[in-house]
Formats: structure tokens, C-alpha cells, sequence
């Protein structure tokens, strides 16, 4: 996002120079003889043709008359202008901007005049490639002038390029604060910002708005949702994945297969399980180990048995691996369906899974222990096996 501000040239003088020959000029300057203000106006008439020779002329003036009277040095600032924005239209950004410091330096020009100055010498320093003084040059003007949201949003770009973090997002939260209406290139860089420099929640609040604003962006819904499970607010993650899904903005096999990790995640197992079980039905996803995990530990953590045993039935046959027989049999020990047991395990005995006697053993006790039971649902997710 650019917020700078283009330097203009020439620098304008007929505001400041109306009503210098009476004794009311503009910003309360000295009063200037009729000569002087002819001779500035000639100057600034000259410029979109003649910028290197008003150059000259204006900086000669303004040496020539900078040790004079009050308004002798008025007019030497006023020359000193003159002199840069017949630099900035050549090119000259850096001597544009020594030009203005000049002038800002003299005695007889008043707070706002240096003011307006200052702000325009900092975009010269930007544009000269002398980002370090813009940047101090812009903070100094915004002492003064800390409502103006356009040089705040640009401060924090400045910080954000030099990879500034933590000082972006503090110009960036004051940006926001004064910008009651910011752009969605704004909020989607105030994100950025925040995201950097660790402030998750005002960065989830930016996208927040910025989707408010604009909905149309996939990646934003996307990187809301991530930004709210890492602030461990699942539910909220699958509600904003939800909510672009409905849009139409979040689609295809990746997409979906997110959606039922984060209904998953947000505590509401069967609808995942559901979800993933029409994709598969559908073919919208493949029926392969990945997927089938999945619907297995969504079945069992909605505790549904039965659709929990025929998921990891479905996997086991899949994959043949000791450990999955091995978890299909713990399951159907616990859950009292000894003919699966007994054949899960023996399958899983011939894969070489430990711990296959213990288990059968439970099969002739009167059941599994509690705490077997309750280790078996805390382990669902990682796919461990019980260790007795």
C-alpha cells in the first residue's frame, strides 16, 4: 500500500504573496517593497519553462538578501522556495530539499509557513532516496498535525518497508483510530502490520473489517480464519471458514477438507464426520488413508461406535498396518464387539503389534478398566495406541 504523496512543483507563491504591499500579509510576514513581490512573481511565472534559470536567479537572491532586515531574510525564504520547486521540476529532490530546510531556518518565517515547509521538505528527502530524515522529517510534522490519517497510514509504510514492525503498527493504530473510513488496501495492510509485529487480535479485527467492506477476496477469508485458531478461537476459525464457504469463496478439495478440520477443532465432530462422509460418498474427495483417519476420529470423538468402527475397519483394510488393526481392535474391546476385536487383533498380531495378549485378555475379563477407556478417546487424535 502507497500512501506518499506526490511533490508538486512549481511551489505555488501568489497565496503568500497577495496583500504583501499592505500591512495585513498573508501569515502575519514582514512586508515586502513592490520590487521584491514583482520580482518573485516573474520568477514563479518562469518556471514551467525556464526552471534551471530561476534556479540560479532565486538562489542568488535569497544569498544576497538572507543577512538583511526582517524582511529581507521573509524574502530570502521566499526565494529559497522558489529556488526548490524549480529543482523539484528538474529532478533535483535532495537540493529541493536542502533549499527548503534553508528556509525553514530563517528568522522571520512564521510557525505555519514552517510547518507547510517541513511537511514538503519530507517528501523531498523520500523522493531523493533519503528515507531516514523523511521518515524523522514526517514524525516531527505529525507532532503537530496528528490527525492528518494520510501521513499516518504513509509513516507506518515507511516503518513497514524497512521491516519496522513494531513502529508500523503503532502508526497503523493510530491511523486507524483517525481513519473512520479506511481503505480495503488499508485494512488489508493493517493485518500485515499487526500480524508482524504479534498484535493477532488487531490484526484479526482489520481483516475482520476489511471483509466487512469487501468479501470478495478468498485469501482473506482464508488467512482470518488461520489468525483466529492462532489466537485459540476455534470456533470462530470455523465460523468465519463457514461464512466465506457460503459466499462461494472457499471452494474445492483443499478448501473443504479445511472446513472439516476446523468443525473438527471447533468441537462439533459429527457434522465434520458428516461432512467428509457425503465428500467421500460424492467423490468430491478421495477415499484414501488421509481422509479415511479423519472420518475415523471424527466418528469416534462424535461418539457414534458403530460409524466410528466401520471408519477404522474401512482405514485398516487400507493401509494393513499393525497399528491401525491394533486400534480397531482396543476399540472394539472397549466397546464390546468381540468379533471385531478378536479378528482386528489377531490381523494386527500378524502385522507385528505388541501388546495383542493384553488386549485379548480384556476380551475374557468382565471389561476394560475406566482409565483404558478414557486413554483411548484422549489419544483419539494423535492415532496412538493404549500403552497398558
Amino acid at each position: 500500500m502507497r500512501t506518499a504523496r506526490s511533490w508538486r512543483a512549481p511551489l505555488r507563491l501568489t497565496a503568500m504573496l497577495s496583500g504583501l504591499c499592505t500591512a495585513l500579509p498573508v501569515f502575519a510576514a514582514p512586508t515586502l517593497s513592490a520590487g521584491l513581490i514583482a520580482d518573485l512573481r516573474g520568477l514563479e511565472e518562469q518556471l514551467s519553462e525556464s526552471p534551471s534559470a530561476v534556479e540560479d536567479k532565486a538562489s542568488s537572491q535569497a544569498q544576497r538578501l538572507a543577512g538583511g532586515n526582517a524582511s529581507d531574510r521573509w524574502a530570502s525564504a521566499l526565494y529559497l522556495q522558489l529556488a526548490a520547486g524549480a529543482e523539484a521540476a528538474q529532478g533535483k529532490h535532495g537540493e529541493a530539499a536542502d533549499h527548503l530546510a534553508e528556509a525553514r531556518s530563517v528568522s522571520s518565517v512564521d510557525s505555519v509557513q514552517r510547518s507547510r515547509w517541513l511537511r514538503q521538505e519530507a517528501e523531498l528527502r523520500l523522493q531523493a532516496g533519503q528515507a531516514e530524515q523523511g521518515r524523522a522529517l514526517l514524525g516531527e510534522w505529525l507532532v503537530d498535525h496528528g490527525e492528518d490519517a494520510a501521513t499516518l497510514w504513509q509513516m507506518a509504510q515507511l516503518e513497514a518497508d524497512v521491516e519496522n514492525w513494531e513502529a508500523a503498527a503503532d502508526w497503523v493504530a493510530k491511523a486507524r483510530e483517525t481513519d473512520a473510513v479506511p481503505t480495503t488496501e488499508q485494512l488489508a495492510f493493517s493485518a500485515a502490520v499487526m500480524q508482524r509485529s504479534g498484535r493477532l487480535d488487531e490484526a484479526l479485527a482489520a481483516l475482520q473489517q476489511r471483509l466487512d467492506q469487501s468479501a470478495d477476496d478468498p485469501d482473506a477469508w482464508r488467512r482470518a480464519a488461520g489468525l483466529a485458531q492462532q489466537l485459540g478461537d476455534p470456533v470462530r476459525a470455523a465460523s468465519i471458514w463457514e461464512a466465506g464457504w457460503r459466499q462461494g469463496l472457499l471452494e474445492g478439495p483443499d478448501d473443504l477438507t479445511r472446513r472439516i478440520r476446523l468443525q473438527l477443532a471447533a468441537g462439533t465432530p459429527a457434522r465434520a464426520a458428516e461432512m467428509l462422509n457425503a465428500a467421500l460418498a460424492d467423490g468430491i474427495l478421495p477415499e484414501d488413508e488421509e481422509h479415511l483417519r479423519l472420518l475415523a476420529e471424527s466418528w469416534h470423538l462424535a461418539r457414534d461406535r458403530e460409524q466410528a468402527l466401520g471408519a477404522w475397519q474401512r482405514l485398516a483394510e487400507m493401509t494393513n498396518q499393525a497399528s491401525d488393526w491394533m486400534h480397531l481392535g482396543q476399540l472394539a474391546t472397549a466397546w464390546g464387539k468381540e468379533s471385531v476385536a478378536r479378528d482386528a487383533l489377531a490381523l494386527a498380531e500378524e502385522q507385528g503389534a505388541e501388546q495383542v495378549g493384553e488386549w485379548r485378555a480384556l476380551l475374557e475379563d468382565e471389561g476394560v478398566p475406566d482409565e483404558v477407556l478414557k486413554a483411548l478417546d484422549d489419544m483419539q487424535r494423535a492415532g496412538q495406541q493404549v500403552q497398558m
